[in-house]
């Protein structure tokens, strides 16, 4: 007989009391992790392409987009009568907010006391004072020095985040009223756009900078309607189960498959990036959605999904100071070694105390301070 003494085997549930799908949160975590690796061992080789080894991790932001998208319609298509626009963004602040205020004030610190920045970062304190304010709100803000052009200069992986409220704000206002079919069209004309501009660029990896900001609302759009089609369709497709094991094996295949150069003016990169987006993502969240984690992963698929979201908005002002002491310090490539793999569980911890004594804490106090109406 189960019990759930054995807390491998206890249902894990949303706050709402809804059981979480143990594999795409497992897989959330993975792709999180690809995306800390890509930034550190980028770092080490000074973004040198032949030496990159996840040469793809950035798809990782499309991939939790599609993510997003799907647990958005699972976690709310069922409730909206009873609950207001209102409600609903006041929901998705507490759960979003805490870690993006937490993420930005440490790189206004990182920005303020690092020790291998020479005079780079010197800037008036009243702009970055308009940047913090501009920040803390997860608005872009002007461009500040040393920092690559970012719409958020003090936390670069800021921008994504934006992107999820502007996609949640539209399902909310538009997305939620659609039926699966007009998703499902919607899906292939965003599909398209995507198509398009990244065969232009050659490159998916656009949307972060100012030059490129147009891009970031591109790269929203098909994964998260995908998502929420997806979600709406989920039964009515042929069930494929594989666990997470196998299908973090695909998304670090995926990630790590070599750049492709242009063939006859054929931009073969940008376009193998887009495929993945369109054709693999879509299955790779189908399939997790119906799959189990097994005897044994449940625990580390519920770690890997918990830890995810901390790591990837609390890593990136950590890596600042790496960037430099590279840059600046240049030091041997056995020291580079030692320290980005000591990076690793430093950042995992620091994900961990973050999500622990700071994302927690407030989410839960931030609920008792409203009514549960949804």
């Amino acid at each position: 007989m189960q019990t759930t003494a054995d807390p491998d085997l206890a249902v894990d549930r949303t706050a709402n009391g809804k059981q979480h799908f143990e594999v795409l949160d497992g897989l959330r975590g993975t792709a999180a992790m690809l995306v800390v690796l890509f930034h550190i061992q980028g770092i080490t080789v000074s973004w040198e392409g032949a030496r990159i080894i996840l040469h793809h991790a950035i798809l990782a932001v499309d991939f939790f987009f599609m993510l997003s998208g799907f647990v958005i319609g699972y976690a709310y298509d069922d409730r909206w009568d009873r609950m207001t626009v209102m409600q609903f963004m006041r929901l998705r602040l507490i759960r979003l907010h805490p870690l993006v205020i937490l993420g930005t004030l440490l790189g206004f610190v990182s920005y303020l006391v690092d020790p291998f920045a020479g005079t780079a970062q010197s800037v008036p304190i009243r702009e970055l004072l308009v940047a913090l304010s501009l920040g803390l709100l997860l608005l872009p803000s002007p461009m500040l020095p040393n920092r690559w052009g970012d719409t958020h200069p003090f936390n670069g992986p800021c921008w994504s985040l934006l992107q999820e409220y502007i996609g949640n704000i539209v399902y909310a206002l538009a997305l939620r009223h659609m039926r699966a079919r007009t998703l499902g069209a919607l899906a292939v004309l965003s599909g398209v756009l995507l198509i398009a501009c990244t065969a232009t660029l050659d490159s998916i990896d656009q949307g972060s900078a100012w030059p490129s900001f147009w891009m970031a609302p591109v790269r929203l759009c098909f994964p998260f309607v995908a998502g929420l089609w997806l979600y709406r369709v989920r039964d009515r497709l042929p069930s494929i189960r594989l666990g997470w094991v196998p299908l973090s094996l695909l998304l670090i295949g995926i990630a790590a498959f070599p750049t492709l150069n242009p063939v006859a003016g054929v931009p073969l990169n940008g376009l193998y990036e887009t495929l993945c987006v369109i054709l693999l993502f879509p299955l790779i969240v189908h399939a997790g959605s119906h799959s189990k984690a097994g005897r044994g992963m449940i625990g580390l698929c519920r770690a890997s999904g918990r830890i995810s979201y901390p790591i990837y908005i609390t890593h990136f002002p950590f890596l600042y100071i790496w960037m430099n002491y590279v840059a600046n310090e240049k030091p041997s490539p056995a020291r580079m070694a030692t320290i980005g793999v000591a990076l690793v569980p430093f950042l995992i911890i620091a994900a961990w105390a973050a999500y622990r004594f700071w994302d927690e804490p407030i989410r839960n106090r931030l609920r008792t301070l409203f009514p549960k109406r949804a």
